[in-house]
């Protein structure tokens, strides 16, 4: 049965993308996104996942990045679903935890930051917390991953981030400087590094004065000087 699936989802691949000699029907394309989000599949798509072998995941994760980008008139019908089943992003960001599929669902996940409602919803989430820890993953492919995504959430819409920031501020900086302090030196130097990107922003002016200006914060970054 899950290989008559895989060969399923490896059809829809090719109907979605080309077989690379045949161009795909833009508009049978959009058909399947319709009905795709029509009949829930995305749900069944994420729920199933780790079910898959290797190249099951791959395929379906390639085919979740182009449904995602197909538009009805100046909609985006597979956003519009996820946005009404957000327990679908949490699911895929707890999904880093499992080893088979952590880098399928970070992919997915990445596809979703494109879009602002979903990465909005990321952020203030409960789920965003757990990057903090992703980063720090002994699976050097997986924490390496994690921290694109975390990238991303960060720098992708400056103007949601800022709101973000400017609103969590406590909550964000004080697992923020887990990373800043950890007894790892890569997660250490990425972290100062990817600090002084995002702060920089424009949006971000204020929220880097007010942070530069904290005392309990000058003092870990002056620390770090010695040490990086």
């Amino acid at each position: 049965a899950l290989e008559d699936v895989e060969k399923n989802i490896f059809t829809l691949r090719e109907t979605l993308s080309g077989d690379g000699e045949v161009e795909p029907n833009q508009d049978h394309v959009l058909q399947i996104a319709l009905e795709i989000c029509k009949e829930g599949v995305l749900s069944l798509f994420v729920q199933n996942l780790p079910s898959l072998g290797w190249e099951g995941r791959k395929d379906l994760a390639h085919c979740w990045c182009i449904l995602l980008r197909q538009k009805v008139d100046e909609s985006h019908c597979c956003v519009q679903y996820i946005e009404n089943h957000v327990d679908l992003l949490d699911f895929l960001v707890v999904c880093y935890k499992n080893l088979e599929v952590a880098l399928n669902c970070g992919n997915m996940l990445r596809e979703c930051i494109k879009y602002p409602s979903l990465a909005k919803y990321i952020l203030e989430s409960n789920s965003f917390e757990l990057f903090f820890q992703y980063v720090e993953l002994p699976n050097f492919d997986i924490a390496s991953d994690a921290l694109n995504t975390f990238k991303d959430l960060l720098t992708r819409h400056e103007d949601a981030v800022s709101e973000f920031l400017i609103s969590h501020y406590e909550q964000f900086f004080e697992l923020y400087k887990r990373l800043l302090t950890s007894d790892n030196y890569v997660t250490r130097r990425q972290s100062v590094k990817f600090l002084s990107e995002f702060l920089l922003e424009a949006p971000n002016a204020q929220i880097m004065k007010r942070y530069i200006l904290e005392v309990r914060y000058l003092n870990i970054m002056m620390g770090l000087l010695k040490v990086l």
